[in-house]
Protein backbone atom coordinates (compact mmCIF):
# COMPACT_ATOMS: atom_id res chain seq x y z
CA UNK A 1 0.00 0.00 0.00
CA UNK A 2 0.99 3.63 -0.83
CA UNK A 3 0.55 6.82 0.91
CA UNK A 4 0.83 10.27 -0.91
CA UNK A 5 1.91 13.10 0.84
CA UNK A 6 -2.28 14.36 0.55
CA UNK A 7 -3.29 11.33 2.59
CA UNK A 8 -5.41 9.97 -0.24
CA UNK A 9 -4.38 5.57 -0.67
CA UNK A 10 -4.06 3.54 -3.54
CA UNK A 11 -4.61 0.39 -3.27
CA UNK A 12 -2.45 -2.25 -4.79
CA UNK A 13 -3.70 -6.08 -4.94
CA UNK A 14 -2.87 -9.01 -7.23
CA UNK A 15 -2.90 -7.73 -10.44
CA UNK A 16 -4.67 -5.26 -10.22
CA UNK A 17 -4.63 -1.45 -8.54
CA UNK A 18 -7.56 0.15 -7.27
CA UNK A 19 -7.79 3.81 -6.61
CA UNK A 20 -9.31 4.69 -3.65
CA UNK A 21 -10.04 8.34 -4.19
CA UNK A 22 -9.02 10.58 -6.84
CA UNK A 23 -6.09 12.67 -6.21
CA UNK A 24 -7.07 16.21 -5.39
CA UNK A 25 -6.38 18.97 -7.63
CA UNK A 26 -5.91 21.35 -4.87
CA UNK A 27 -4.53 20.87 -1.56
CA UNK A 28 -7.41 22.20 0.54
CA UNK A 29 -9.59 19.82 -1.60
CA UNK A 30 -8.44 17.00 1.49
CA UNK A 31 -10.08 18.95 4.25
CA UNK A 32 -13.19 16.71 2.21
CA UNK A 33 -12.38 13.89 3.61
CA UNK A 34 -13.54 14.00 7.42
CA UNK A 35 -11.11 12.95 10.73
CA UNK A 36 -12.98 10.64 12.65
CA UNK A 37 -14.06 11.39 16.18
CA UNK A 38 -14.77 9.30 19.23
CA UNK A 39 -14.82 5.27 18.58
CA UNK A 40 -15.52 5.96 15.34
CA UNK A 41 -13.49 4.77 11.83
CA UNK A 42 -13.29 5.71 8.33
CA UNK A 43 -13.54 3.53 5.65
CA UNK A 44 -13.02 3.16 1.95
CA UNK A 45 -15.47 0.63 0.81
CA UNK A 46 -13.89 -1.90 -2.05
CA UNK A 47 -14.85 -0.94 -5.54
CA UNK A 48 -15.48 -3.92 -7.70
CA UNK A 49 -13.30 -3.93 -11.37
CA UNK A 50 -15.64 -4.32 -14.00
CA UNK A 51 -14.59 -7.68 -14.82
CA UNK A 52 -15.15 -10.85 -13.83
CA UNK A 53 -12.50 -13.56 -13.70
CA UNK A 54 -13.63 -15.42 -16.60
CA UNK A 55 -13.10 -11.82 -18.32
CA UNK A 56 -16.91 -10.86 -18.73
CA UNK A 57 -17.45 -7.33 -18.38
CA UNK A 58 -20.46 -6.30 -15.61
CA UNK A 59 -23.30 -4.21 -16.73
CA UNK A 60 -23.06 -0.41 -15.04
CA UNK A 61 -26.76 -1.48 -12.77
CA UNK A 62 -24.90 -5.21 -11.63
CA UNK A 63 -22.22 -3.06 -10.52
CA UNK A 64 -23.82 -0.43 -8.72
CA UNK A 65 -26.23 -2.83 -7.27
CA UNK A 66 -22.72 -4.38 -6.15
CA UNK A 67 -21.56 -0.95 -4.43
CA UNK A 68 -24.64 -0.94 -2.60
CA UNK A 69 -24.12 -3.98 -0.98
CA UNK A 70 -20.48 -3.31 -0.36
CA UNK A 71 -19.44 -5.06 2.65
CA UNK A 72 -15.91 -4.75 2.84
CA UNK A 73 -13.69 -1.66 2.87
CA UNK A 74 -10.25 -0.48 3.62
CA UNK A 75 -9.83 1.28 7.00
CA UNK A 76 -8.83 4.88 6.56
CA UNK A 77 -8.54 6.45 9.78
CA UNK A 78 -9.41 5.30 13.17
CA UNK A 79 -11.17 7.72 16.09
CA UNK A 80 -8.74 8.47 19.24
CA UNK A 81 -10.93 6.43 21.06
CA UNK A 82 -11.81 3.24 18.68
CA UNK A 83 -11.23 -0.09 21.12
CA UNK A 84 -9.87 2.12 23.98
CA UNK A 85 -12.40 0.76 26.27
CA UNK A 86 -10.76 -2.17 27.98
CA UNK A 87 -14.32 -3.49 29.57
CA UNK A 88 -15.41 -4.14 25.42
CA UNK A 89 -12.00 -5.30 24.28
CA UNK A 90 -9.95 -6.98 26.89
CA UNK A 91 -8.01 -8.55 23.69
CA UNK A 92 -7.08 -5.27 21.89
CA UNK A 93 -8.41 -3.52 18.74
CA UNK A 94 -10.06 -5.45 15.89
CA UNK A 95 -8.60 -4.13 13.30
CA UNK A 96 -6.38 -1.06 12.66
CA UNK A 97 -5.64 1.45 9.59
CA UNK A 98 -4.85 -0.08 6.63
CA UNK A 99 -6.59 -3.21 6.96
CA UNK A 100 -9.59 -4.71 5.06
CA UNK A 101 -12.91 -5.32 7.08
CA UNK A 102 -15.86 -6.62 6.34
CA UNK A 103 -19.44 -4.94 7.99
CA UNK A 104 -22.43 -5.42 8.06
CA UNK A 105 -24.52 -4.20 4.88
CA UNK A 106 -26.42 -0.84 6.05
CA UNK A 107 -23.42 -0.25 8.59
CA UNK A 108 -22.67 2.96 9.30
CA UNK A 109 -22.98 6.99 7.73
CA UNK A 110 -22.33 6.59 3.50
CA UNK A 111 -20.57 10.20 2.76
CA UNK A 112 -20.76 11.12 -0.57
CA UNK A 113 -17.15 13.19 -1.53
CA UNK A 114 -15.29 14.18 -4.67
CA UNK A 115 -14.10 10.99 -6.05
CA UNK A 116 -16.13 8.43 -4.55
CA UNK A 117 -18.18 7.39 -1.14
CA UNK A 118 -16.73 6.78 2.41
CA UNK A 119 -18.55 5.63 5.23
CA UNK A 120 -18.01 6.13 8.79
CA UNK A 121 -18.52 3.52 11.14
CA UNK A 122 -18.43 2.63 14.95
CA UNK A 123 -15.80 0.78 16.26
CA UNK A 124 -18.15 -2.42 16.81
CA UNK A 125 -20.10 -2.16 13.61
CA UNK A 126 -16.51 -4.27 12.12
CA UNK A 127 -17.24 -7.88 11.81
CA UNK A 128 -14.43 -9.44 10.25
CA UNK A 129 -10.66 -8.71 8.81
CA UNK A 130 -9.99 -9.87 6.01
CA UNK A 131 -7.01 -10.24 3.57
CA UNK A 132 -8.37 -9.60 -0.08
CA UNK A 133 -11.91 -8.64 -0.60
CA UNK A 134 -12.26 -10.31 -4.08
CA UNK A 135 -12.38 -13.55 -2.27
CA UNK A 136 -15.76 -12.21 -0.32
CA UNK A 137 -18.68 -13.01 -3.03
CA UNK A 138 -21.56 -10.57 -2.43
CA UNK A 139 -25.16 -11.36 -2.86
CA UNK A 140 -27.73 -9.18 -4.13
Amino acid sequence: MEQSSTSIKKIQLPNKELVGLKKPEKEEDTTKIPNPTGWRLLVLPFKYDGKTKGGVHLAEATLEKQQVGSQCGLVLKMGPQCYRDKDRYPEGPWCKEGEWVMFARYAGSRIKIDGGEIRLLNDDEVLATIDNPEDILHQY
